[in-house]
């Protein structure tokens, strides 16, 4: 019997999102906290979660999405670094392409 409610204890642990590392997400939708996502293809999006799931896929709000270009230019100089930037309203990344997330400590 002890081994059938440790069982249903275990499952009940996996999926918790207020404990492990889905908490500090469960902290972010709660108190409306902006976030930095590092994604796979070198691309920062700066946003507020408003849902994810166990596969950190993530829906946001008001998010930014920040990139680096390299213009080429005439003449002996090398090419020159230009960040860029746009605005969406709302936001759905997969959890797969995601790197780091960041807490603003504001």
């Amino acid at each position: 019997m002890s081994t059938d409610s440790n069982s249903v204890l275990q499952a009940k642990l996996k999926d918790n999102p207020d404990e492990g590392p889905l908490s500090l997400l469960t902290e972010c939708v709660k108190t409306n906290t902006q976030v930095l996502i590092n994604c796979r293809n070198n691309r920062k999006i700066l946003g507020r979660i408003k849902a994810f799931d166990r596969h950190c896929n993530l829906l946001l709000t008001d998010a930014r999405e920040i990139w680096t270009e390299t213009v080429k230019s005439n003449g002996n100089k090398g090419s020159k670094f230009v960040n860029k930037d746009r605005f969406i309203s709302k936001l759905f990344v997969r959890g797969d392409s995601i790197i780091l997330i960041l807490k603003n400590p504001n």
